[in-house]
């Protein structure tokens, strides 16, 4: 795995210091607040894997605070390690990784940290000294004893036990050269950025899913009438100083620019708080997440560079070459925000939106109540009522920046809520 870790840690120093061209860094790269920091109207953490959530969170920057998909990779492996050592203790749902030994004395906080801290120093290497302090901390807090002792080897053994199951799984070779092709249609690399990211992560094995249970026909033909309106559209609407977005529009557009995994999971965080669910509970909830998420992104990754469809600010300067007569070509046109290295269809960043919401909402219902903020829009907060709600306004987002066709978002809503309805079936309960 140190092949994958060198590779993944290129690719985020490479966004990083791209992104500073345009002053975008700030926003990229900005030090999540652990959850408990973020409101003082928030309860305090009820159980040990929220509290464990909360400092994965505040590891991630700098380590993969430019690199979602790594991010959901790693928050999946934490999360089933963790759900893993708990239902060792006592199993009230299936294990991800199959065949650890039931040890139903152990600590379950002490099994918590520790499959937590060895995750976390696995993969995030750069942030050992955060992980270490909150491991000591953690331990510290509780008693000396064989229980103790036995849940740290429990949530050791838990942890190298899902660590070890992926270790193959085609992440060490998602960080890959890409050319792209010449003619009308074809992705082509977006300013400021000089490469496309990550072309092999869509052959990296699932979580939960079967890729061909959630495969997309493709994106619209350029002859279209539908796709001459998706250009008009974001034509309009995403240009940088668009007279028809609204004030709101815009920020909802900068709010939702943040990695998808962290904000989803600072819902999720959120929510759990306030529900006051059990750890076994919220072990589940946090691996079914991120699952979908992780599988979001290995599903919108395998279409994305299937079909290699141009993004609308390559699209548009070059819509005289489309075939489309109904199409109008500007040289000078550009997005509210820098474009992700990556082709249009679909968008990922909805295909998690769906999948994270579909998976909350078969937990918690539709009709959650709840506030959020943003990395890359701080003093701001949304108030939001159900997941759906949210999903949406993410989705939307991407339209409003001027980065995604319309066409690519509907599939991407598409995509994600399908593979969040499969992946809420894991793990069921079996007492």
């Amino acid at each position: 795995m140190k092949k994958f870790d060198s590779q993944r840690r290129t690719f985020a120093m490479r966004l990083v210091s791209t992104a500073a061209l345009i002053g975008a860094a700030a926003s990229l790269t900005a030090n999540p607040r652990p959850a408990e920091a973020r409101s003082p109207h928030q309860p305090a953490p009820l159980n040990v894997v929220v509290q464990w959530n909360s400092v994965a969170e505040a590891a991630f920057t700098p380590s993969q605070g430019t690199n979602p998909m790594s991010q959901s990779r790693t928050l999946a492996i934490l999360h089933a390690s963790v759900h893993d050592a708990l239902n060792a203790i006592d199993r009230r749902y299936e294990s991800y990784t199959p065949g650890l030994p039931k040890v139903p004395k152990a600590s379950p906080d002490a099994a918590v940290a520790a499959a937590s801290r060895e995750v976390l120093v696995r993969l995030l290497p750069e942030q050992a000294a955060l992980v270490e302090t909150a491991y000591g901390q953690a331990l510290k807090a509780l008693p000396e004893g064989a229980a103790k002792t036995a849940g740290i080897a429990l949530g050791q053994a838990a942890a190298w036990a899902t660590l070890n199951r992926r270790q193959n799984d085609g992440a060490d070779g998602a960080f890959i050269p890409y050319v792209p092709r010449p003619g009308a249609g074809e992705y082509q690399f977006t300013p400021p950025f000089d490469f496309a990211g990550a072309p092999g992560w869509g052959r990296v094995t699932p979580f939960v899913i079967k890729l061909q249970d959630h495969a997309l026909e493709g994106p619209l033909p350029l002859t279209s009438a539908q796709y001459a309106k998706d250009v008009a559209i974001v034509q309009e609407i995403g240009e940088i100083n668009s007279r028809t977005r609204t004030a709101e529009q815009t920020e909802i557009a900068k709010f939702w620019y943040e990695d998808s995994p962290l904000g989803w999971n600072r819902i999720a965080n959120n929510v759990m708080r306030e529900r006051r669910i059990d750890a076994w509970d919220a072990a589940r909830a946090f691996a079914l997440l991120h699952f979908a998420m992780a599988d979001g992104f290995i599903a919108g990754f395998d279409e994305k560079y299937e079909h290699r469809f141009w993004r609308p600010v390559t699209a548009i300067h070059a819509a005289a070459t489309d075939g489309n007569p109904q199409t109008q070509p500007d040289a000078t046109w550009q997005p509210l925000l820098a474009t992700p290295p990556v082709p249009d269809y679909p968008s990922t960043h909805t295909v998690l939106g769906w999948s994270a919401a579909e998976v909350l909402i078969e937990l918690f219902g539709d009709r959650q109540r709840y506030s959020l903020t943003s990395l890359t829009l701080p003093n701001v907060t949304r108030q939001f009522r159900g997941f759906s709600q949210a999903a949406h306004e993410n989705g939307a987002s991407r339209l409003y920046a001027g980065i995604h066709f319309p066409y690519a978002i509907k599939e991407g809503r598409r995509q994600g809520r399908s593979i969040g309805q499969a992946v809420a079936e894991a793990l069921p309960r079996v007492r």
